[in-house]
């Protein structure tokens, strides 16, 4: 097994491959931080069949690479700066620091001192947190939209229009007024511009919802109008 510690920074990530049961340093790697890079850097990883890669601060400067690696079947562990600071103390240089140094500090200190963790690929409960996160968000431009087409409503008709409002009925509530002057006809147009907007977003919706039963296909869900 050989071990790839990764020394990440914002802009390039250093590789060490590093031998676990000598300690010895057998190739080291830098790249610049792109997919591009990426894909060359697992190429060269490549030579050595069974490997683990030893990430510092995984879920940190290292966290787009790890996953990254993780959805490629690749086996990484996560390696806390602090315990590479402490593999530098030890070495030769007296706490000095280059890239190379820490990315193979990463590695010995997750063949040899036990305080690698390893790192779990995202699931399906990660890309439902990412539905759920788009769907609050469309949820609240819809709102946006909604209470915008109720204020346009209440200057157009007498009485306004229903709070529990669907997208046909504000339209059909459209057509019954023939707006005169430019400020309704900009009034009646910005109206209709916003009953398609709340068509889309139920459209948008309903595609992050795994399953909805029960709902009208035009219904409009009713809007915190403010």
């Amino acid at each position: 097994m050989m071990l790839i510690g990764i020394d990440p920074h914002k802009s390039t990530h250093t590789a060490t491959a590093v031998d676990p049961e000598t300690n010895r340093d057998h190739a080291s790697m830098r790249i610049d931080v792109s997919l591009e890079e990426y894909q060359r850097m697992l190429g060269w990883a490549r030579q050595w069949p069974e490997r683990r890669w030893a990430v510092e601060n995984a879920r940190g400067l290292g966290h787009h690479l790890t996953s990254w690696l993780l959805a490629r079947g690749e086996e990484v562990v996560d390696v806390p700066p602090s315990a590479t600071a402490r593999v530098r103390q030890l070495s030769r240089g007296a706490g000095r620091k280059n890239d190379r140094i820490d990315a193979a500090a990463a590695a010995c200190v997750a063949a040899l001192q036990g305080d690698a963790r390893p790192v779990q690929p995202e699931s399906s409960t990660d890309a439902l947190a990412l539905l759920d996160e788009r769907r609050s968000n469309l949820a609240q431009a819809r709102v946006r939209a909604v209470n915008q087409l109720h204020a346009l409503l209440r200057a157009l008709l007498p009485g306004g229009a229903p709070r529990d409002l669907s997208a046909a009925k504000a339209e059909q509530l459209l057509e019954s007024v023939v707006p005169a002057g430019p400020a309704e006809i900009t009034r009646h147009a910005l109206a209709s511009d916003l009953v398609a907007e709340v068509r889309t977003w139920d459209v948008k919706l309903k595609d992050c919802q795994p399953s909805r039963t029960g709902s009208r296909k035009d219904r409009v869900v009713p809007a915190e109008v403010v």
